[in-house]
């Protein structure tokens, strides 16, 4: 995706943009990368920064992402 933007207002904001690209990685790279995450994450982690729903809920939740009221990632589950 392109992000037609300065980082000014982010670095001096303090703000950090950080992510993993491992698209362009070799495979055997990012298969060792993502074991080794699974492994060393800690769990709880991620439960602080996401939460389920269930894809009933979707639209709703969908309403509440837009305004700016969720904070991290939401996963629907389509089996609740």
């Amino acid at each position: 995706m392109d992000l037609p933007a300065t980082v000014a207002p982010f670095i001096l904001r303090g703000v950090s943009l950080l992510g993993i690209n491992s698209v362009n990685q070799p495979y055997d790279t990012r298969v060792t990368t993502w074991q080794r995450l699974s492994r060393e994450l800690d769990r709880a982690h991620l439960e602080e920064i996401s939460h389920d729903i269930g894809l009933s809920e979707a639209i709703a939740t969908a309403d509440e992402l837009l305004a700016g009221r969720i904070r991290g990632r939401v996963i629907a589950d389509a089996t609740r």
